[in-house]
């Protein structure tokens, strides 16, 4: 038997995987699809996260971000971190380092999902399998959360994100985010002559259509090619709890309210580190209470800034509030950035 299978062989699905090999757990890994996932996200890394994947050996390539700048094409506020550099770096090479190390770690990874979970008291059967503990690390959509009957209705306003990159080199170190009416831009430099585009938005339209409401933004990438466009939606997730018996949620498995302050991964890191702990020390529960101190600051800051920029008046004040009172929005930038 098992100590414990991880659902999910993505970034925080195989961080967990690599903190409860360094537990001393018997750890394995089920993800239906093969090989490098890629994925629509903004591809930035905190210095929260970066700090947690060096913790782990996990070397990262990519390119430094020094801060966050955010612009409105009248104008502009940034904020430099003040806890390392974070990084930008690519789904897939991420993706990579992380599968190398479990496989480094000799933590096994079986191609498949997760189709049924039974409680029998002192261990779950995954699909026959004896495990004293699951955690599902599967994803906004999470069937692990499905299955077991945690999700939670969303009501109300629901968003979406495309990304792509672009073969244009970097024109600063920094992070940017682009303001428009009803959606954000995020440009991110992953190499020396790449960098990432994000769109988020309520609006379900083509990504090159999105980017039309951003003239600076259009000006700047020119005619460059639009590559590897990939979406994710709706973004607003919600589960009953994190934890039901021996089976533990992480990441945007337990709950996502928005992309808006790019500190996913990072969390993710924590929260997965928090759930091994829980497990190992035999005490799943603790794991309820570690994911609510974690997520505090993040939720009520996402939440908050997501909340005022619905309101199109509100929406318009953002970078110019930000712009007069820059040690606000640096105490913001950096309590999220800080690691966990």
């Amino acid at each position: 038997m098992r100590d414990l299978l991880v659902a999910g062989g993505g970034p925080v699905g195989l961080a967990t995987a690599l903190y409860a090999a360094r537990a001393g757990l018997d750890v394995g890994v089920l993800e239906p699809r093969p090989g490098v996932i890629d994925k629509a996200c903004g591809e930035g890394l905190m210095p929260g996260a970066v700090a947690a994947l060096a913790d782990l050996d996990v070397p990262l390539e990519g390119h430094p971000i020094t801060g966050i700048r955010y612009l409105d094409g009248r104008r502009q506020a940034e904020a430099t971190f003040r806890h390392g550099p974070g990084r930008g770096v690519r789904r897939t090479t991420l993706h990579a380092a992380l599968s190398s190390a479990v496989e480094r770690a000799g933590v096994p990874t079986d191609t498949r999902a997760v189709r049924t979970v039974e409680d029998r008291g002192d261990h779950l059967l995954v699909d026959g399998e004896p495990t004293r503990h699951l955690i599902a690390a599967d994803g906004l959509h999470s069937p692990v959360r499905r299955l077991l009957g945690l999700d939670a209705p969303v009501e109300g306003h629901r968003r979406y994100g495309q990304r792509c990159h672009l073969d244009v080199a970097p024109w600063t170190s920094m992070v940017e985010v682009h303001w428009a009416a009803g959606s954000e831009a995020y440009v991110t430099p992953v190499g020396d002559d790449r960098i990432g585009v994000a769109v988020l938005t309520d609006e379900r339209r083509p990504l090159h259509e999105l980017l039309t409401a951003f003239p600076l933004l259009a000006e700047r990438l020119g005619a460059h090619d639009v590559e590897d466009v990939r979406g994710a939606g709706p973004l607003r997730q919600r589960a009953r709890q994190r934890v039901a018996g021996r089976v533990l949620l992480v990441g945007d498995a337990a709950g996502y309210v928005d992309a808006l302050t790019g500190e996913g991964i990072a969390l993710g890191l924590a929260q997965a580190r928090a759930a091994v702990r829980a497990v190992a020390a035999g005490r799943p529960d603790d794991y309820a209470r570690a994911w609510r101190r974690l997520g505090w600051r993040h939720d009520l800051l996402t939440q908050g800034l997501l909340t005022t920029t619905r309101h199109r008046a509100l929406r318009r004040r953002i970078v110019p509030a930000a712009a007069t009172v820059p040690w606000v929005f640096g105490a913001a930038v950096n309590q999220l950035a800080r690691p966990a």
